[in-house]
Parts: structure tokens; C-alpha cells; sequence
């Protein structure tokens, strides 16, 4: 690798992905052999106050993500190596260190196809194929001819190598590197614990400790083994680059979302894509990453004006938040956008991410039972509970298209990880296009003086909310509507002003499941007040049918909404 170990975080090397993350001691003593920081600080290995952790994070400057959930890292590295050829063409090289056992994941050969079809030549991954998984053998053990057969059927260039033949490697590393147009696969052989006795080969040693004597002994072989050398050890160091234009920050702009108060109704799903279009023009940060599902998520308008920075990731989850950990890794602004029900596939991608701290923003479309004839296996309803989970994500929830519009901006400014949730029917547009929107604060639509309850609304249920207000207000009933638009952080202090001046009873509505919702979400902020609380939500596993019937039926309409005030006041 091209290098400079007193420069880690340069985005001038070489990048190393350790998908095997519980590696980990091996790339800190290769990172300190390397200079990059003191080898004293290999004995603080997996304590409290050290950075070099039990699986690898972005902590350390030479760590682009975090790994140690396995199969995740080749997906990522995709990502790097799409980015340094056909964005930044950067003469830069992406290596992964994979183990054998992660070979069975899925998310491993959804990236060896995309891999493939862009011929990423500069991606060169080593599998180490030391036959022994955690508890028992792996399926294909050490038949290196059956894993070849699998690599080449799907396009890359795969050399088998005795994983122990240091020479071997590096003549395979040097063919990698002189191939074009497709990436490479060395398949190393080895044997776990070579040449340390009883342990070589051996099952049961995965994360075990050595006993006292057994340990004596592996370390006097391994200093056998050590060779005293008269040289001095140089790092290849990495051709300097000047700056590139699309490492500047977005220009300025005066965009301003399209859509007009009672004007033709627009869907959330239409405000995102045409706020990802304009940001698209303004900001070279930004990419966008697709599963195929473009022309219903509106991501193709962005496509239209920046072609270069669209990835068709194709139906494979997985691989696409991957591959946006990747880009983000590396400085990106990535946008991975799909139906908020697939977003469960890759959630364990998206749990890294927030591990990783990445400046990934994830959108999912087609949101609850309002989706309509699609159907439940359509119907993201666990979503808000899923992302609300990882305590660094921001999440948001427009209600109109210009909320939508706005807070697409919004996150592509917000650093970390972020979840817009976005709906499928086309709604009234609510707000103007000056309206500023904000992370962390909501709308109150609707107050008085007398207000006698609290209704708080997301996403589609807002519009249900108003029209329960003015059937309220028809039967002299005031009550305050919040747009909550922020779901975390939250806007606690509006809600606890809001509870308290509307009687202490609080109502909350949304196309979700009962748990892990917008009513979680409220009611946690309002946990010290006295009030008297209401969740109005999906609380079965829902059917096919038109919107309007599916919202009526899951008591999450203006109708329901309308009986529970009149309940909880009675």
C-alpha cells in the first residue's frame, strides 16, 4: 500500500478495509509497526481508555468504518473504490481483508456483483481461508478451486495464493494492480495458528485465551521466527494531490421549493426528489444511491442533474448502505433512498453506520398503511422505531412536500447519520416556500388562548389533524395541532409549554406501529408532566384498500381523532 503513517486520515493513501473486524490486534500492530503511533500502546489493547477497541472504529484516523458485524466490509469498500475511480479519478487503491466464514453472508456477494459490473479494478479483497469458523468448519473449508469457481462466475479476477508465502502474496497484490477493468480476489490459504504447536489447525481456539503454559510457548516460536534486519523500513508514501473541485463545499443557492399553499396536491415522496435535484446543482458532496425503485422514491430527478453521482444500487439493500457507508468515509454526502419496509434488510448496515458515525442520510419512502393497495409487505411501519433506536441519528418526518423539499437540505447540512421519512399519497401543501424548518423543533399549526387539548401529528396525519380541528372548532372545541416534523432530537420544550397549555391532554397520531413511534417519542418528553396521554396508531398487521379506507380502519383518521377528544374531555 501507498501510505504515510504520520498522515493516516490522508485522503492521498491507500485505504485498508478490515472487514474480519475481530482482526482488530492484527491491524494495530501492523499500524504501529507501520509509525503511526507508539507500540507501547498496543498493551492498552481493548481497555476503557484506549481507541484501540476490541472490533475497529472510526476513532482511529486508518479505521474508514467500523466492522465487526460480519460481510459488511467489502460493501463499503465498493463504495471507496467507486469513489476515488469514477468520481475523483484518484489514483488510489482499495484493499479488504475478508475471512472465510463471512464468505456465506448475502451482502458479501451483492457486492462482488456491483463490484464486477463496474469493473473496479482498483478494489482488490483477500479472503483468508483458514478453513475454521467460530464453532466448526466452514461449508467449503480449504477447497480453494470451489471459491475460485464462485469469484470468476461473478466477474473478478481470483488468485489462489498459499496464504503464508509472504513472496506469493506480494506477486498477487502486484497482478491485482496491473489488471484492468475488473477487481481482484486472493484467495490465501493458511492454517490458523501455523507453526504454534498444538494449536495449529486446531478448533476451539476462536476468542479463547491461552492458558499460562500454552501461551510460553507460542511466544518462544514466534521469537524463533523473528529475523533481525540491518535496514531501514520506509512507507511507499502516496502521490500528493492538489484540491479537487468536488472536495468544495456547496455553493450557495436560492432554490426555494416550488409549491404553493391550496395549490395542486404534491406528495412528500415528490418534495424529497426535487429538494435532492436542486442540492444535486448546488452541492458536489452529495451522491445518491438507489435500490431500484428511482421512479417511485423520485431519486431519478436527481439523476437528471447529476448522472455522475447516481448509483444504481439495484434490489440489494444491503450492498447499497454499504456502499454509501463507503462513500460518506470518504467526505461524501450520501443520500441511500428505497421504501422504508426494505430499509429492515440492511438495518444492521445502518446500525454501523451509527457506530461509524457517518455522514450517511438514509430515506425511506412509502411510509405506513397509507400507501394504500400495495399491501402490509409494502407498509414501512417499524421504521421511526428502528432509526429512533441508535441514539446519534437525527430523524425527521415532513408532512407536506415543502416540508419535505426543506428538510432534504436540512440533513445534507447535518453531520452524522439521519432518517427522513417520507410518505406515498400526494397531500396539501401546508406551508409557504419561504418557511424555515429547523432540526429539533416543531410546528404549531393551530393555538388559541382556550385550547382544551394537545393534538400532535406526523407525516400524513397532520393533514388528518387539521381536518379534526375544524370539526372541533364547528362544536366550539379549541385544541392545539403540532406538526412534530423533528422526531429526534425532539422538541421538548414546545411540547411541555403546549401540554400545559392545553388542558394537560395530549393526543398523538401517526401511521405507525403503537410502539416505537411518534407517542413513544412525545410521551418520553413529556415523562415529568401530569398529563393524561392518548396514542392513536397502527396497532395490527394491516390489509390492502384505498388510503383513506386503511387510515379509518387503524383509527388514525380525522374521524378517530375527533371521538378521543371528545372522550378524554367528557
Amino acid at each position: 500500500m501507498r501510505f504515510d503513517p504520520r498522515k493516516p486520515g490522508s485522503r492521498d493513501n491507500d485505504v485498508f478495509v478490515l472487514s474480519k473486524g475481530h482482526a482488530a490486534p492484527l491491524l494495530y500492530a501492523a499500524w504501529a509497526e507501520a509509525g503511526a503511533f507508539d507500540r507501547e500502546e498496543l498493551l492498552r489493547l481493548r481497555t476503557f481508555h484506549s481507541d484501540l477497541e476490541g472490533h475497529p472504529t472510526p476513532r482511529l484516523p486508518f479505521v474508514p468504518v467500523a466492522t465487526g458485524s460480519l460481510g459488511q466490509g467489502l460493501s463499503a469498500a465498493v463504495g471507496i473504490a467507486f469513489d476515488a475511480k469514477e468520481l475523483r479519478h484518484a489514483d488510489q487503491r482499495v484493499y479488504v481483508l475478508m475471512g472465510d466464514g463471512e464468505s456465506a453472508e448475502g451482502s458479501i456477494w451483492e457486492a462482488a456483483q456491483w463490484a464486477a459490473f463496474h469493473g473496479l479494478s482498483n478494489l482488490c479483497t483477500t479472503i483468508d481461508i483458514n478453513r475454521l469458523g467460530q464453532s466448526e468448519p466452514t461449508m467449503l473449508q480449504h477447497d480453494l478451486a470451489t471459491y475460485q469457481q464462485r469469484w470468476e462466475a461473478f466477474g473478478w479476477q481470483a488468485l489462489p495464493v498459499d496464504g503464508h508465502d509472504i513472496a506469493a502474496l506480494l506477486r498477487a497484490y502486484e497482478q491485482s494492480a496491473s489488471t484492468q477493468n475488473r477487481p481482484t480476489v486472493i484467495l490465501a490459504r493458511t492454517f490458523k495458528g501455523r507453526g504454534l504447536g498444538r494449536i495449529e489447525n486446531a478448533e476451539g481456539w476462536h476468542g479463547r485465551a491461552l492458558d499460562r503454559q500454552t501461551a510460553d510457548n507460542v511466544i518462544a516460536e514466534l521469537q524463533k521466527q523473528l529475523h533481525a534486519t540491518n535496514g531501514h523500513w520506509e512507507p511507499h508514501l502516496p502521490r500528493a494531490t492538489s484540491a479537487r473541485k468536488d472536495d468544495e463545499q456547496r455553493a450557495r443557492s436560492e432554490a426555494k421549493p416550488p409549491y404553493e399553499i391550496g395549490g395542486k396536491e404534491v406528495a412528500t415522496r415528490k418534495g424529497f426528489g426535487d429538494g435532492l435535484a436542486a442540492l444535486g446543482e448546488a452541492d458536489p458532496r452529495i451522491v445518491v444511491l438507489d435500490g431500484d425503485v428511482k421512479n417511485s422514491t423520485y431519486t431519478e430527478e436527481f439523476e437528471k442533474v447529476a448522472p455522475q453521482r447516481f448509483l444504481e444500487g439495484y434490489i440489494a439493500e444491503q450492498n447499497m448502505a454499504g456502499m454509501a457507508m463507503g462513500l460518506a468515509a470518504r467526505g461524501r454526502v450520501a443520500f441511500a433512498a428505497t421504501f422504508a419496509c426494505f430499509l429492515t434488510r440492511a438495518y444492521d448496515f445502518i446500525r454501523m453506520a451509527a457506530i461509524s458515525n457517518l455522514n450517511v442520510k438514509f430515506a425511506g419512502t412509502h411510509a405506513g398503511v397509507s400507501i394504500g393497495e400495495d399491501g402490509p409487505s409494502q407498509m414501512g411501519l417499524e421504521d421511526l422505531a428502528m432509526m429512533c433506536a441508535e441514539p446519534n441519528f437525527t430523524v425527521v418526518y415532513p408532512a407536506d412536500a415543502t416540508s419535505a423539499w426543506r428538510a432534504t437540505w436540512l440533513l445534507a447540512d447535518r453531520s452524522g447519520p439521519c432518517y427522513l421519512r417520507i410518505g406515498r399519497p400526494a397531500g396539501p401543501v401546508l406551508y409557504g416556500a419561504d418557511e424555515q424548518f429547523a432540526v429539533g423543533k416543531c410546528k404549531v399549526l393551530r393555538r388559541s388562548a382556550n385550547d382544551l387539548a394537545l393534538i400532535v401529528a406526523a407525516g400524513v396525519t397532520v393533514a388528518e389533524a387539521l381536518r379534526a380541528y375544524d370539526i372541533l372548532a364547528q362544536q366550539g372545541i379549541r385544541v392545539r395541532v403540532i406538526d412534530l416534523f423533528s422526531v429526534q432530537p425532539v422538541d421538548r420544550e414546545e411540547l411541555v409549554r403546549s401540554a400545559r397549555d392545553s388542558g394537560r391532554i395530549v393526543i398523538t397520531v401517526e401511521d405507525h406501529y403503537l410502539h416505537g413511534g411518534i407517542g413513544d417519542v412525545v410521551f418520553q418528553a413529556l415523562a415529568a408532566e401530569r398529563i393524561r396521554g392518548y396514542k392513536l396508531a397502527v396497532t395490527a398487521i394491516p390489509r390492502s384498500g384505498r388510503p383513506k379506507e386503511l387510515l379509518e380502519k387503524f383509527g388514525i383518521d380525522s374521524g378517530k381523532i375527533v371521538s378521543t377528544v371528545q372522550a378524554a374531555l367528557a
